[in-house]
């Protein structure tokens, strides 16, 4: 479904991604791990073409998207909930959701809202609050409820247990795999690493801007070295 290869890019001048290679599958769900400043969401926004790649190759279902702009991206398919959840805060949470479906979705917007609180509850006793005014862990279902509003199939999720008190983060891991049980693939970008390789197919790790490694949980968790250079475990 994605395929990444010798991918290239940062800010302005300064090189961030040093040739990374990635695939993922239908239906898969692949973990990208590494530390602070690791590339992690340097690589999220070159692929979804809100940042420039400075060379090589991003492929979704088939479509060369390397130069494409991130509406266009989105409108494939391919949607990305930010790291720190970034919603709208003065805007309602119906309001936020809806926007999630402005590129693509509109004709399933009832729908898809109706599976949005579905997957969240909470937030439908909150649909006229702002959502500046909801706690942490209500502002990041927000988010993933927006990102679910545009029909995705592939997500992109950029460091969604941060922040989150640890009730949370087990609740966010397992709504990770419940989704991916339906059928959505999923790109788990993540600094949580033992409950990301619990639900994780394979994993790429990161390290200054490369790849330090490729492959199934068991075989990194097998890795002493990159266990501790990397991952902190």
């Amino acid at each position: 479904m994605l395929e990444v290869r010798s991918l290239r890019g940062g800010y302005g001048a300064v090189e961030i991604l040093r040739g990374i290679d990635l695939e993922i599958g239908e239906g898969e769900i692949v973990a990208v791990l590494g530390s602070n400043g690791a590339g992690k969401s340097t690589f999220n926004n070159t692929v979804c073409g809100l940042l420039p790649a400075f060379g090589g190759s991003v492929t979704f279902d088939g479509h060369d998207i390397t130069r494409s702009r991130a509406p266009d991206i989105v409108a494939a398919g391919l949607v990305q909930v930010p790291e720190g959840r970034r919603v709208f805060p003065d805007m309602t949470v119906q309001e936020n959701l809806l926007l999630g479906g402005y590129r693509r979705g509109r004709a399933g917007r009832e729908r898809n809202l109706e599976r949005a609180l579905g997957t969240f509850p909470r937030l439908a006793g909150r649909m006229s609050q702002r959502a500046g005014t909801l706690s942490g862990g209500e502002q990041q279902m927000l988010a993933i409820g927006r990102g679910l509003m545009a029909e995705p199939r592939l997500l992109i999720l950029d460091e969604p247990s941060l922040g989150l008190a640890p009730l949370l983060v087990e609740e966010m891991f397992a709504l990770i795999a419940r989704l991916n049980a339906e059928g959505l693939a999923i790109l788990l970008v993540e600094q949580n690493v033992a409950q990301s390789l619990e639900v994780a197919r394979r994993a790429y790790v990161l390290e200054n801007g490369g790849c330090a490694f490729h492959g199934t949980p068991a075989e990194l968790l097998a890795r002493a070295d990159l266990k501790r250079a990397y991952l902190g475990i």
